[in-house]
């Protein structure tokens, strides 16, 4: 495996390319939106310096990371590469769409994996030519920094194209895990049920949005509170996988809850509209930066 072609250079996009590139392998990151493309390499940048200031990395290591990544907006510029992981949006067409015109630009053992948080490996794949290549690798935000990878086996996902992922994410420095292709496989199904439930206590007058977050911090030692990373996820994201998730387990732990329905009417989307749960100010931001 030598070069990964990324799609999408979004939040998650980005990350990706990011830490592949760290890993040694070659990358290609595609965005159909040359600004779009622009600011996923502004952002690596921003991190790389970052880097350099904690004294993780060094001015070569980053020169040399930036140097194996490749900017594209044309699809066919990924032909030829190994793995392609795609990032793009929770949509289920979108990322169909993507996998067929990944596929005729990769050899038959060329693999495609999609970042998905919640959809179905096996609808996704449903459109593939060649189903046993296509697989889940969820990462997590902030992708240079949160190590895990879910990796999410399809029911006609190949046992070695399994094992090559696994590889993959274990050259990035991250931990990977193996789980089946079931609606929120195992992070987003737990995660989605402790952020649903802190959005209705909030709704309920329990507690204010940080000391909920707080409890969960200070008193379960999460890194973060569910509420921050809704904020952070989007709440717009948080949403469409709930929505999905009420939809195919027909649980009631899933179903959204009005305050999160009304917020997202309001563009109240967290961190990447300025505002969700918390205020996020440009004192706030540069107060957590760590986390972004």
């Amino acid at each position: 495996m030598r070069c990964v072609g990324v799609l999408g250079a979004g939040t998650m996009g980005h990350g990706i390319a990011q830490v592949a590139a760290a890993a040694g392998y070659g990358v290609v990151l595609r965005d159909v939106n040359a600004e779009a493309l622009a600011r996923g390499v502004q952002a690596i940048e921003r991190n790389l310096a970052k880097g350099i200031q904690l004294g993780k990395i060094t001015e070569q290591q980053r020169d040399e990371i930036l140097q194996r990544i490749r900017g594209a907006t044309r699809i066919e510029e990924i032909s030829g590469v190994d793995l392609v992981i795609e990032a793009a949006p929770e949509n289920l067409e979108l990322k169909q769409n993507l996998l067929r015109a990944s596929e005729s630009l990769l050899d038959n053992d060329g693999i495609f994996a999609t970042n998905t948080s919640s959809l179905s490996i096996g609808e996704i794949a449903s459109v593939a030519s060649r189903p046993e290549n296509v697989v889940g690798m969820h990462f997590f935000n902030p992708v240079h920094i949160m190590r895990l990878v879910e990796i999410v086996v399809g029911a006609q996902t190949g046992e070695s194209v399994t094992e090559r992922v696994r590889e993959v994410a274990t050259r990035m420095k991250k931990e990977p895990i193996i789980v089946r292709d079931v609606p929120g496989f195992a992070s987003s199904r737990l995660g989605v049920t402790l952020g649903l439930e802190a959005m209705r206590m909030v709704e309920q007058g329990v507690a204010s949005p940080r000391d909920i977050d707080t409890a969960m911090e200070l008193g379960y030692n999460h890194p973060m509170g569910p509420l921050r990373l809704t904020d952070l996820v989007g709440l717009d994201v948080r949403l469409n996988i709930a929505e999905y998730l009420y939809r195919k387990l027909g649980s009631d732990t899933f179903r959204p809850p009005e305050i999160l329905r009304r917020m997202v009417s309001e563009g109240k989307l967290g961190k990447k509209s300025g505002e969700g749960f918390y205020n996020w100010s440009e004192q706030e931001k540069s107060q957590r930066a760590s986390i972004s």
